[in-house]
């Protein structure tokens, strides 16, 4: 049982440290929606999002107002489309757009969803809704797309890899008069959770409830805030201190949950407690690292304070909850973080310290901005590495990069919102394309042989 006037003691933190709500994520099964017929599919689709998510933002509004918790987002994740897309023919570009319709219906900020599962190979809907996804992001504004290429028990798809390279620069150049706001909405995967609230690689499992909610909570300035009162504190304090703090940032998303839960007459999924930054000043995961005591993020030590941050958030979050899953953890996206930006900014954070913290953060490469002449095969090719780090280590990772397109290093591009801009950062040219178009899988590793 949760104790209100404890999570209450919290409204501090909401107001001087940024803490907030980031996500409650309606979960919601398509399967029983898909037909021979794709009008007929596409329109179910529509409405029983429209139904099941009908009240979804008045719920989250009203849990606001009582609690006075900021929730900043209200979301829906969908099936992989990929699976409705087999079963019927015809253009997979329209359930991008009736889910497009459903979000402006109930007011949603993103649908996620439109993603594929192909850590093993393609089916023929698989491949048409992969090709489909530059198409389907240019012709919306709402909807999220991801593609798990990977897993630790199945290795890891280099076809898909390779095609996803292409992919992400189209998704760029079908954006290019939008910003390049394609390839921020596509994430591309290994190990995909399947109750991950947070955009854009948000999808509902086939193993979830038909309708579900999960809940993503933030926190960063307040982990700040908190280590900064112990400035002498050796590393056994500052992680008990994150711990603490940790532990009742995440009550408060539980508390969420369950109150949307009951409200909506939804099952209650997860909460996931993920430190998820933005680019306000004083919301940053780059700046809990400086507070540990590194100059600036990005300077050797950096991975080494992440992992201890990584680790104490998850190991005083699941006990504040009865439920916790998605990525929980850290998230190290560089666009969002205002010190993730003025460390690429400064040189002091390079893609490939930014790959070695992957290793130990949440998720992986978020929310890069590239080169806009980087080829398919470089970008496929980071996508196998960071593939590769999930792979081998059992754990989430993911790349979301943005090829600049007409932009080079040390150009800005801006996203504006939640999604924040930042540098075009340098990305090594030197050719790894033979080894790219070998395709083929790359063999799980020996510890997927768990059974």
């Amino acid at each position: 049982m949760i104790n209100t006037s404890d999570i209450l003691e919290t409204i501090a933190m909401i107001e001087e440290e940024h803490l907030d709500i980031r996500t409650i994520t309606m979960g919601i099964s398509l399967l029983d929606c898909c037909c021979g017929d794709q009008k007929a599919s596409c329109d179910k689709v529509y409405d029983k999002i429209t139904r099941k998510a009908e009240k979804l933002v008045f719920t989250g509004e009203q849990i606001e107002r009582e609690y006075g918790i900021p929730i900043i987002n209200k979301r829906v994740s969908v099936t992989p489309v990929s699976l409705l897309v087999s079963g019927c023919q015809g253009d997979p570009v329209q359930f991008a757009l009736a889910l497009e319709r459903a979000a402006r219906t109930i007011g949603v900020n993103f649908i996620g969803g439109y993603s594929a599962l192909v850590q093993k190979g393609f089916t023929p809907g698989d491949e048409a809704l992969i090709r489909s996804i530059p198409q389907a992001l240019a012709e919306t504004e709402h909807i999220c797309s991801s593609v798990n290429v990977g897993s630790t028990k199945a290795g890891i798809n280099m076809d898909a890899v390779r095609l996803m390279g292409q992919v992400v620069h189209e998704a760029a150049v079908a954006t290019a008069d939008k910003g390049c706001i394609g390839p921020a909405k596509l994430v591309v995967f290994c190990n995909a959770p399947e109750d991950n609230p947070f955009m854009a690689g948000a999808f509902h499992g086939v193993g979830e409830p038909d309708c579900v909610i999960n809940v993503g909570v933030s926190g960063p300035g307040v982990v700040k805030y908190a280590l900064s009162k112990i400035p002498d504190g050796d590393l056994s304090d500052v992680a008990d201190t994150i711990k603490k703090t940790s532990f009742k940032i995440t009550r408060m998303g539980q508390l969420v949950a369950q109150q949307a839960s009951k409200r909506l007459g939804v099952p209650f999924g997860i909460v996931d407690l993920s430190l998820a930054p933005t680019p306000a000043v004083g919301d940053s995961v780059a700046h809990i690292l400086e507070e540990m005591g590194l100059e600036q993020c990005g300077c050797h030590g950096t991975t080494a304070a992440l992992a201890l941050l990584n680790d104490a958030v998850k190991k005083g979050g699941v006990m504040a909850s009865s439920h916790v899953g998605g990525l929980s953890g850290a998230f190290i996206p560089v666009t969002e973080d205002a010190g993730m930006i003025a460390a690429a900014r400064s040189g002091a954070l390079s893609i490939e310290r930014l790959e070695a913290m992957t290793a130990v953060c949440s998720v992986g490469l978020d929310m890069i901005n590239i080169p806009g002449d980087t080829s398919p095969e470089v970008i496929a090719a980071i996508i196998a590495d960071e593939a590769a780090i999930g792979m081998v280590n059992s754990k989430t990772t993911a790349v979301r990069v943005i090829p600049a397109i007409g932009k080079q290093v040390g150009d800005e591009l801006d996203f504006g919102g939640l999604l924040g801009g930042g540098p075009v950062m340098p990305v090594s040219t030197i050719s790894p394309q033979k080894f790219i178009h070998r395709g083929g899988r790359i063999p799980a590793p020996i510890q997927s042989l768990k059974n």
